[in-house]
C-alpha cells in the first residue's frame, strides 16, 4: 500500500484530512508541523506518526507522496528534497512568492519524472465544463471579477511580504480559473489603495485592489480583490464572460448563471416619440437565464485525482499540475510588480 505523508497541520492540512480520511487503500503514514500538538492530533485521528522535522518524517516513513501544505515562504527544501528522494508532490497554492524558486522546483520534478498537483480545486468543479462550452461558443470581449471578503484568521496573511497578498494568497483562485478556462494574459496593470482597514494589528497589505488585463486573444478583462468588507452583502463576488450577445456569470463553487442577451424593444418617451440610436440594451429578465448548480466536492476531487494518479502512475487526469501552478503563480505576482512600480507589466511565460 502507498504511504501518504502530509507537511503542514494548520487549516487547509485539515481541509485535506477530511478527503484523507476516506480513503481505504492508502496508508496516512506521517504528519509534520512546527506545532507539534498539530501533527499529533492527525497522527492520533489516522494512526500515522507525528513529526516536528520533514526531514525525520522523509528518513522514517519514506513516504510515496506528500501533500504540502505550508506558508507561501516556506517553500523550498521540503520540495527539492522530496523530488530527491522520488516523491511525489501535491503542494498547495500559492507554490511560492519566489518565482525563480518555483521554477526551479518545477523543472526538477520534470527531469525526474515527479507527479505534481497543486490546489486548485475549483478546476474540478462541475461548473467548469459548462462555462468552457460557453467561451468556446461565444467570442468573449470582456471579463469582469470580483473576490471581496473580510482577513483571515491567519497571522501571516496580514503581511504582504508573508501572504503576497490578497491577489496572490486568495484571488489566485480567480486568476487561475480564468487561465484555465479562457486563455492566457499578456500584459497586466494592477492599483491598490489602503486605509479603509482599521485596528488590525500588523496589517500592511491592500485592502482593494483592481487589475486590467489584456489577454493574448485581445479581450480585456478586469478583476478586483478586496478585504475590507464586513458583511457578504458588501458585494457581488463572481467571475462575469461578456460576449455579444450573451453572457455567463460564474459563481465559484456555487452556480453559473448563463443570459442571452435579447433585442430591447424601442422605448418610447411620455410624448410618444421613439427614442433611437443610443445603443441602449435590455438585460435580459433572470427567469429567462439558465441557472447550474453546483454538485459534489470539487475539494475532494482534486485531493483524489492525485493520489490515483500516484497509485495508477497515470497523472492525465490532473487538471492543475505544479508547472501549471507556476504559470498562475507568474500572473499574479506581476500584478504586484505592477502596483509596485505603476507601470504595466508583461505577465512571464
Amino acid at each position: 500500500m502507498k504511504k501518504l505523508a502530509m507537511i503542514g497541520c494548520g487549516g487547509i492540512g485539515t481541509y485535506h484530512l477530511e478527503h484523507f480520511l476516506k480513503y481505504d487503500d492508502v496508508e496516512l503514514a506521517g504528519f509534520c508541523d512546527l506545532i507539534p500538538e498539530r501533527a499529533a492530533s492527525f497522527a492520533r485521528q489516522t494512526g500515522g506518526k507525528a513529526f516536528t522535522s520533514f526531514m525525520e518524517m522523509y528518513d522514517d516513513i519514506q513516504p510515496d507522496m506528500v501533500f504540502i501544505c505550508v506558508p507561501p515562504t516556506a517553500h523550498g527544501e521540503m520540495e527539492l528534497e522530496a523530488i530527491r528522494r522520488g516523491i511525489h508532490l501535491f503542494v498547495e497554492k500559492p507554490v511560492s512568492l519566489d518565482l525563480d524558486l518555483a521554477r526551479k522546483i518545477r523543472d526538477a520534478a520534470e527531469a525526474a519524472g515527479i507527479i505534481t498537483a497543486s490546489g486548485f480545486q475549483c478546476r474540478y468543479s462541475n461548473l467548469v465544463e459548462p462555462t468552457c462550452r460557453f467561451i468556446d461558443a461565444h467570442e468573449i470581449v470582456f471579463v469582469e471579477c470580483a473576490r471581496i471578503g473580510g482577513i483571515p484568521e491567519t497571522p501571516w496573511w496580514i503581511k504582504r511580504s508573508t501572504s503576497g497578498g490578497q491577489i496572490v494568497e486568495q484571488t489566485i483562485h480567480q486568476f487561475d480559473l480564468i487561465r484555465y478556462m479562457f486563455g492566457e494574459p499578456d500584459t497586466v496593470f494592477t492599483m491598490g489603495t489602503r486605509g479603509f482597514v482599521t485596528g488590525v494589528e500588523g496589517y500592511d497589505t491592500e485592502d482593494l485592489t483592481v487589475t486590467s488585463v489584456r489577454f493574448k486573444s485581445g479581450a480585456l478583462a478586469s478583476i478586483s480583490t478586496g478585504c475590507y468588507a464586513s458583511d457578504g452583502a458588501a458585494f457581488d463576488s463572481k467571475i462575469t464572460f461578456g460576449a455579444r450577445d450573451a453572457h455567463l456569470d460564474h459563481y465559484i463553487l456555487s452556480k453559473a448563471v448563463i443570459y442571452g442577451e435579447k433585442p430591447v424593444e424601442e422605448p418610447v418617451d411620455e410624448s410618444g416619440l421613439v427614442i433611437r440610436g443610443d445603443g441602449s440594451l435590455r438585460r435580459p429578465d433572470e427567469n429567462q437565464a439558465r441557472q447550474i448548480l453546483e454538485e459534489g466536492d470539487a475539494g475532494y476531487l482534486c485531493d483524489r485525482t492525485f493520489v490515483e494518479a500516484v497509485l495508477s502512475g497515470d497523472a492525465s487526469a490532473i487538471r492543475s499540475p505544479y508547472a501549471d501552478a507556476v504559470r498562475t503563480l507568474a500572473f499574479t505576482l506581476a500584478c504586484n510588480k505592477s502596483m509596485d512600480s505603476g507601470l504595466p507589466v508583461n505577465v512571464e511565460a
